[in-house]
């Protein structure tokens, strides 16, 4: 199956994975990206049917039968041809890591990507390091609600439900104060493609893990907005009370959470996938950018006299500064080498090189930057720079 999917971040950097809400695609997720990037490597997809994911047609009918109320069944009919499964839903994502070659990521899921995220957790615990399930719940709504939908979208279209959906997403004063961002979310609903909504529909209508949550072993954050009218607090408290190893976080905000507040979405990301606080986050980017070896022998080395500057410089150099979302970190460590060149600080400059490549620096950015630095620097410094580079590369064996 064609998936559409992105993915950003320095090549070494642990995979967060993000799974949109129903309705939604990847941009949903836009203004937390850069929050992130210096910890992750962001791999965001739209679900089938959803924004260029091929909408695959399954085996089965989307056709089902309303649940019966007092003897009476809802008179709407259900007949679009299209009907997806939570299942297939979930080895989209498994067929995507695979086809990246990515073994185990960190999964946040909202809505139905929380649905997702719960299926993966159950089935497939061991491609996932840590799991976020946000604005959701085990089981969402009911039969004659999701037929209701699914009647009105294929019969009436988008438009439809296009402006209750932007008030079951956000809060009253989000959509007062940010009404560009909100009629971009509707432009975006009302792109999405009937079948594949309705065939989501259809997943989200039959997923049901309220006796499976036990089976969940990964640790687990749920996330919830304390105004959302769609998968309330008491859902999610169910969700944290019922998975093993799981906490609970609940957010001043509506269904899409992670939009309405992007920046505090992000710390709740942050402390619960990498750490809460500076040391732990900076040990976190220190080994993405030098890599586990380099780390490990550092922390080897520690002793009475060297313990209080280690701890200061995974603090302050990678908790505090190299953290910060102005600058990637492809870019951090082209200035980086830069400025050891001018220095001429071989050690570091040796350091730096290896862990270049960590952030997807090429060897000939690295050329450029060392040729850059005889203009400015002086030859003698560029000169030692080569010689240190090609030692680097030899080690390597690039060279």
């Amino acid at each position: 199956m064609k998936t559409n999917f992105t993915i950003q971040g320095a090549p070494n950097s642990p995979v967060l994975v993000f799974s949109n809400s129903l309705g939604s695609e990847m941009g949903m997720w836009d203004e937390l990206i850069p929050f992130l990037l210096p910890y992750f490597r962001v791999l965001r997809y739209n679900t089938r049917g959803h924004g260029g994911s091929e909408g695959v047609t399954p085996s089965h009918p989307l056709t089902k039968a309303a649940t019966v109320i007092d003897g009476v069944a809802p008179s709407h009919p259900v007949n679009n041809p299209l009907g997806y499964t939570v299942d297939e839903l979930g080895q989209d994502v498994i067929d995507l890591l695979d086809q990246l070659g990515i073994q185990k990521a960190f999964f946040c899921g909202l809505s139905m990507g929380g649905l997702i995220g719960q299926w993966l957790g159950i089935h497939h615990p061991q491609r996932i390091k840590k799991l976020v399930i946000s604005n959701t719940g085990a089981k969402i709504g009911n039969d004659e609600r999701w037929n209701e939908r699914i009647t009105t979208i294929t019969t009436l279209g988008m438009a439809a439900i296009a402006d209750e959906t932007m008030e079951r997403w956000f809060t009253e004063a989000f959509r007062k104060n940010n009404p560009e961002r909100v009629t971009e979310m509707k432009t975006m609903f009302l792109r999405s493609q009937t079948d594949g909504y309705a065939g989501c529909c259809a997943a989200i209508r039959d997923a049901d893990f309220r006796n499976e949550l036990h089976r969940i072993s990964v640790e687990t954050l749920v996330i919830t907005g304390n105004e959302d009218p769609v998968t309330n607090v008491e859902q999610a408290a169910f969700l944290a009370k019922n998975i093993p190893n799981a906490r609970l976080k609940i957010l001043p905000a509506r269904h899409l959470s992670g939009t309405e507040l992007p920046a505090a979405y992000a710390e709740v990301l942050i402390d619960f996938l990498t750490g809460e606080n500076v040391y732990e986050r900076g040990m976190h980017i220190r080994r993405s950018v030098l890599g586990d070896a380099h780390v490990d022998k550092s922390q080897t080395n520690i002793n009475l006299f060297n313990t209080d500057f280690q701890q200061f410089i995974t603090r302050y150099a990678w908790g505090e500064v190299w953290s910060r979302p102005g600058l990637n970190k492809h870019t951090r460590s082209l200035i980086t080498l830069s400025m050891l060149i001018a220095l001429n600080r071989k050690a570091e400059l040796t350091m730096h090189l290896k862990a270049a490549f960590n952030n997807g620096v090429s060897v000939d950015e690295i050329k450029e930057v060392i040729l850059q630095s005889a203009l400015y620097c002086g030859l003698p410094a560029a000169n030692e720079a080569m010689h240190t580079a090609e030692a680097v590369f030899k080690e390597m064996g690039i060279l």
